[in-house]
């Protein structure tokens, strides 16, 4: 099984699973480079998976379906303006508890509301030699989450938890190239914090070669991540001084935190 960043528009990743001779691709936004990629490699496209409704995860299902077949997956509980242009039986709305196997390995939906209230989640727990993979779309980034543009800090604070509760070993696959950028804002909340240092200092390396710096680790992120941090003396302690009138209670801290980020 292979993992492939195909990188779109500013910084996005529009991801593709293949086994050598079948693909998944995830999020494609753009239809151009999966389907340039698909004739490169010679693969047949088996399924489409979406995690949201946001354009650049959604604007090249018709095309890529439409000249490459293939069913699609996407979220049961968020308005699709593709829905109507696939095949009936080529439609799977997803939710939570769902499961469904494509390349020969399963995907399990995990609802994971936040930056929309029915984003989606397909952790694969055993994906080949690749073992654990979670497409997490916009929810978790590496050292940072998604903006909140439809949900509440408690519902991400609940769907980060979910995430960070998979297997520490699993691959998480976000969908931006956001690193470098979430790295000098969790330092700021997290100066000393010795894990932090050492992988901000790997990323930049990464991105000074022109290298994704995804996936990574669940169990890396957890130690660097200030959104899975929450509960952390470190960060309550840098939330609270940033903002001294915070309630000192998780929605409260996480829900600050957010703020303090949508302003760095």
């Amino acid at each position: 099984m292979n993992l492939l960043p195909i990188p779109a528009f500013q910084d996005n990743y529009l991801w593709l699973l293949h086994d050598g001779k079948k693909a998944v691709a995830v999020d494609p936004g753009d239809a151009a480079p999966v389907a340039a990629t698909l004739s490169q490699l010679g693969l047949q496209l088996a399924a489409i998976v979406v995690t949201h409704h946001h354009p650049d995860h959604t604007g090249g299902v018709v095309q890529l379906h439409q000249q490459f077949g293939g069913s699609v997956y996407y979220p049961a509980h968020e308005r699709l303006a593709f829905v109507e242009a696939i095949e009936s039986s080529k439609r799977h709305p997803v939710a939570q508890g769902d499961s469904f196997k494509a390349l020969g390995t399963s995907f399990e939906v995990i609802d994971v509301p936040g930056h929309t209230l029915g984003h989606i989640a397909y952790h694969l727990p055993e994906a080949g030699q690749l073992g654990s993979v979670l497409f997490c779309g916009d929810t978790l980034f590496s050292a940072g989450c998604g903006r909140l543009f439809e949900g509440t800090p408690s519902q991400m604070r609940a769907s980060l938890a979910k995430l960070a509760a998979l297997p520490p070993t699993t691959s998480v696959c976000c969908a931006h190239e956001y690193t470098l950028s979430n790295l000098r804002f969790a330092l700021a909340v997290e100066p000393n914090n010795k894990a932090l240092l050492s992988y901000s200092a790997k990323a930049e390396s990464l991105r000074a070669k022109g290298l994704p710096t995804l996936p990574v680790r669940l169990s890396d992120e957890c130690k660097i991540n200030p959104f899975l941090r929450t509960d952390h003396v470190d960060v309550v302690e840098s939330v609270l001084a940033q903002f001294p009138q915070t309630p000192a209670q998780p929605d409260a801290i996480f829900g600050a935190l957010r703020e303090w980020k949508n302003n760095f």
